[in-house]
């Protein structure tokens, strides 16, 4: 089995992370999840994190947007610390589930992305979305190639189609961090690889900082610039993408390297 060896992140620089992520811990109860995690993601930089199910991927971006509070450790987001438990306006996050208002039009589902910056009147109701706002979302639907739907209801929309919705909510957020919680492991193959098509092109083209959890290797060989490995909510394995090697993943992914329970 090969053994599995990670680069310290601090190398690369917190000051020019997008994203720097140190010594984040989280427990539940007596079941330590991350044991001082480090990480992090550059602008115009794709990073895959792969791991087993209970090696703490998921909770670590759960922890960097807000949705859970850490018990040790510091976020940055775009230069600015993350007061731990408090949503975070420059880092959005898309999900395996994707979190979209099926009733209400995909215009509207992107639009909401901007409520964090909304006045209170203009955010009670879809209805009172200002005109900018609404020019705002349809250039987001234009970049994610549905600018031909905004006004059919979310929930008619294929998976894939759902998928790129929600990334254009994200963008309407003007969230300089993209984090994507296995966001392809519900699609087909040719819809995943069309958002992590999409996903690369943010990074290039957007300057965006996007970290992926993805249960995927080739998918992370193909679009990702590095790839980072969790075993036991710590880093064991961080590589250029091209250079990921199958011994490697085996040993990522062997069972007696997962973690009981599942918690991720």
């Amino acid at each position: 089995m090969a053994a599995l060896t990670a680069s310290p992140p601090a190398e690369k620089g917190a000051a020019t992370a997008a994203l720097a992520v140190r010594g984040l811990v989280k427990r539940y109860g007596d079941h330590t999840v991350l044991h001082g995690l480090d990480l992090d993601v550059r602008s115009g930089e794709v990073v895959s994190v792969l791991g087993a199910n209970g090696s703490g991927k998921s909770t670590a971006l759960r922890c960097v947007v807000g949705l859970v509070r850490p018990d040790g450790g510091t976020v940055t987001v775009a230069g600015q610390p993350v007061t731990p438990g408090t949503p975070v306006a420059a880092a959005a996050m898309v999900f395996q589930r994707i979190h979209l208002v099926p009733r209400h039009t995909v215009l509207d589902n992107v639009c909401a992305g901007a409520l964090g910056r909304l006045p209170l009147r203009r955010s009670w109701s879809t209805l009172a979305f200002p005109r900018e706002l609404r020019e705002e979302a349809m250039a987001c639907l234009d970049r994610v190639g549905l600018a031909d739907r905004p006004h059919e209801r979310a929930g008619r929309l294929s998976g894939g189609q759902q998928q790129r919705v929600a990334i254009a909510r994200a963008l309407c957020q003007r969230a300089q961090v993209l984090l994507a919680d296995e966001p392809v492991s519900a699609l087909d193959p040719a819809a995943a690889t069309q958002v992590m098509r999409l996903l690369r092109s943010l990074a290039e083209d957007d300057g965006m900082a996007v970290a992926a959890v993805l249960h995927q290797p080739e998918l992370a060989r193909r679009h990702s610039d590095r790839v980072v490995g969790l075993l036991h909510g710590r880093v064991a394995l961080e590589t250029s993408a091209d250079r990921l090697d199958d011994a490697e993943v085996e040993a990522l992914y062997a069972p007696d390297y997962q973690a009981e329970g599942d918690l991720v």
